[in-house]
């Protein structure tokens, strides 16, 4: 009688083979393992999305700097060209202030010197006088047109240190002259509303 539990030798290599073809299939199983842990390192497709998100705002900030950084040395370079040219506008009205006055004092220069020159030929000291004269009406009518104006008269009026310079105090004539300006040394005179020169007086006391 055979004994069940003893097997045969044509059994055995089978199972060896079996055992042999699972061992073979377990380091198939760990390859297979091995891709879908480097998937697991791959970035998907939202990280990715998320980067090129990311990589687009720091062009979009790198290019804003830049602009900015742009208008700042515009603006420095037009604020310097400003100040340079307002320094030079400054400077040349410094220099050139009273151009328009000397320009209205040429034509009396001019009488001025054709009077001297025609002193040597001429006797008559009337006519001398009236052309001095001419040429005195002609001096205040150009710097008027400059603004100057000369004070009234001062004399017989109350001192007035808003207009007058007091020289110096004098013996009144009469009693309702003191504190009044007896004689006017110097004419005060005005450019437009401010002084700019008080008439030298002497005071009566």
């Amino acid at each position: 009688m055979k004994n069940p539990f003893r097997r045969s030798a044509k059994e055995k290599p089978a199972m060896d083979n079996k055992t042999a073809n699972n061992e073979a299939n377990e380091p198939r199983t760990a390859m297979n393992d091995t891709p879908e842990s480097a998937t697991a390192d791959t970035p998907s497709a939202d990280e990715n999305g998320e980067l090129e998100v990311l990589k687009a705002e720091l062009d979009l900030l790198r290019a804003e700097h830049q602009a900015i950084h742009d208008k700042h040395v515009r603006l420095f370079a037009e604020f310097d060209n400003f100040r340079k040219r307002t320094a030079k506008e400054r400077l040349d009205l410094l220099q050139y202030a009273g151009e328009n006055t000397l320009k209205a004092v040429l034509p009396v220069l001019d009488d001025m010197d054709r009077a001297i020159a025609n002193n040597a030929k001429v006797d008559d000291i009337e006519a001398i006088r009236e052309g001095f004269n001419l040429i005195h009406q002609k001096m205040v009518h150009a710097l008027g047109t400059q603004g100057l104006k000369a004070m009234p008269d001062a004399k017989g009026q109350p001192f007035d240190t808003d207009r007058h310079e007091a020289i110096t105090k004098a013996p009144a004539p009469t009693p309702d002259l003191r504190g009044k300006v007896i004689e006017v040394i110097e004419n005060g005179y005005n450019l437009h509303d401010k002084v700019i020169r008080y008439a030298k007086v002497v005071v009566g006391e």
